[in-house]
């Protein structure tokens, strides 16, 4: 019997994971509200005609072994080659009395990452990466002035209050200019002047051409030792059929042990007094809905909490969560018969087509941001993975935007006439596409982000209230630090982890990507 219940808003993979910590761990029962009409939030897969879409790519590792224990008992891992390994004669990584992913559905597959930069109609490495197709890209010229660039930037560091600086400080000028600056710019739609140096603690951290220098190195001369950065990950884990697989079996785990996951309920405001939230109301399809609770774990943008709270904070606060930007993000899902670049790689692909898991477009003639070739993912991704090629394009922009206000059918037109421009694609070779939009899939590193400590405390001081997940903390988070920060919520409710240490999940600069995921 349940003495106790949890409202958690959210059925991403934060929400979802603390609704599965409260049934395991403690005699507390979870109810999760959830505005949209699925659960995994931006960690959802969408079909499309049996085409999936991985919404922004998600690759699973984790440096936490709990975290990779816990997927595994989801979904096991591979036993057996996945359908293109097979037809290729293609090495695989596989588990001994592991799943057999051609015989059922619930697999983990282990798969190669490929990912490298699409810039002037070539590849480079990503991260960039000194190679030797890396400098006959750039030539010994540019490459000589990269690295007189770098060893000025080592002796002159500057003052880190910028994205620039960052950068500046640990690739050199020239370098910066020609892989980050412009990209960035894409991508946050803000120069790396204006972007605090934060960003780059959270998602770049131990890269720097320094080390780069130093694995060029290594591996041209045979030396394995050094790998544990984030540009030497090659494989990773990634269910059957995307990432949404995974979260439909975790909410179908939380009803059956005796939890609720609520769809279509929208959170619109919390019944606060004496620094205890007492009650949220929720629109639903049956009417607006009150629901109590003991305790309330948020997975919600901070601006939307604080704008529902009725009390608990002051107009500082508020304006301080008001002010906290996000780019938002487009993907158009094109299937097209086959691509227009070659594969000059030695790896073996369906169809030949190149190997790469998305590939970071770095042309400036276009908006296109990244392209995503879920042949690659998975081919259970591909209702026909032999005979067509299942692409995600991505967008960055804000809501409301040129981009965001577009007609949908324009917009394929247009993102199909963007990939041909750059010789990726035939346009005539388009057989159907289609359109989603995500908002709020990036939190941003500026504006009143600055002061957002002042907000996490007085949000502290609401007793009952945890915030958790990538929109709950306003941090970048990757999917295995969301889910740690709601084991962590759960944690403190048992009285085993201090309330104010879930906010430093993933916030230590010294927490390497080595084995995080995107």
């Amino acid at each position: 019997m349940h003495k106790k219940n949890a409202i958690i808003i959210g059925a991403g993979s934060a929400g979802l994971t603390a609704a599965y910590y409260f049934l395991k761990d403690t005699d507390i029962r979870p109810i999760v509200l959830e505005k949209e009409n699925f659960v995994g939030g931006l960690s959802r897969t969408v079909n499309f005609n049996g085409n999936r879409i991985d919404i922004g790519g998600h690759r699973f590792f984790s440096k936490d072994e709990e975290i990779l224990s816990l997927w595994q008992k989801f979904l096991p891992a591979q036993g057996a080659p996945a359908l293109d390994d097979k037809i290729l004669n293609r090495e695989s990584v596989l588990v001994d009395g592991g799943a057999n992913p051609e015989e059922v559905d619930e697999v983990f597959l282990n798969r190669n990452r490929v990912s490298r930069i699409f810039y002037r109609r070539k590849f480079f490495s990503y991260p960039v990466t000194l190679n030797f197709d890396t400098i006959k890209n750039l030539g010994l010229g540019e490459m000589f002035s990269i690295g007189a660039s770098f060893l000025k930037a080592k002796f002159n560091q500057r003052e880190e209050n910028t994205l620039e600086d960052f950068m500046i400080n640990r690739f050199g000028q020239k370098l910066y200019e020609t892989f980050f600056r412009d990209y960035t710019a894409k991508v946050w739609g803000r120069t790396p002047q204006e972007i605090g140096a934060d960003w780059g603690a959270q998602r770049i951290k131990g890269l720097s051409l320094g080390k780069t220098l130093l694995d060029f190195v290594k591996k041209t001369f045979g030396s394995k030792s050094g790998a544990g950065e984030t540009s030497l990950i090659e494989r990773f884990y990634y269910p059957k059929f995307g990432p949404g697989q995974l979260w439909e079996k975790f909410a179908a785990e939380i009803k059956n042990m005796g939890g609720e996951v609520l769809l279509n309920s929208a959170v619109k405001s919390f019944h606060v007094d004496k620094n205890k939230i007492k009650s949220v109301k929720v629109e639903t399809a049956a009417g607006l809905l009150t629901f109590p609770a003991n305790y309330f774990l948020s997975s919600m943008p901070l601006a939307e909490l604080a704008d529902a709270l009725d009390d608990g904070l002051n107009l500082r606060q508020l304006q301080i969560a008001r002010g906290l930007l996000y780019r938002d993000f487009i993907t158009v899902g094109l299937l097209v018969d086959k691509l227009q670049i070659k594969n000059h790689t030695k790896i073996k692909t369906l169809g030949d087509i190149v190997p790469d898991c998305w590939i970071y477009i770095q042309e400036p003639s276009v908006k296109l941001g990244r392209l995503q070739i879920f042949n690659n993912w998975s081919p259970y991704m591909v209702a026909d993975p032999q005979n067509s090629v299942w692409l995600g394009l991505e967008y960055f922009c804000d809501e409301g935007d040129e981009l965001w206000q577009m007609d949908k059918d324009a917009f394929i037109n247009f993102a199909a006439e963007e990939l041909a421009s750059i010789g990726i694609i035939d346009k005539a070779s388009v057989r159907a596409g289609t359109q989603i939009k995500v908002p709020k899939a990036y939190p941003a590193y500026f504006d009143t982000y600055k002061n957002i400590s002042e907000l996490r405390d007085a949000l502290d001081a609401i007793e009952n209230l945890y915030c958790i997940g990538r929109n709950g903390q306003h941090r970048y988070n990757n999917m295995d630090h969301s889910m740690l920060t709601a084991i962590a919520a759960v944690c403190a409710i048992a009285g085993k982890f201090p309330k104010a240490d879930i906010w430093r999940i993933n916030a230590e600069k010294n927490y390497h990507e080595g084995k995080g995921n995107e």
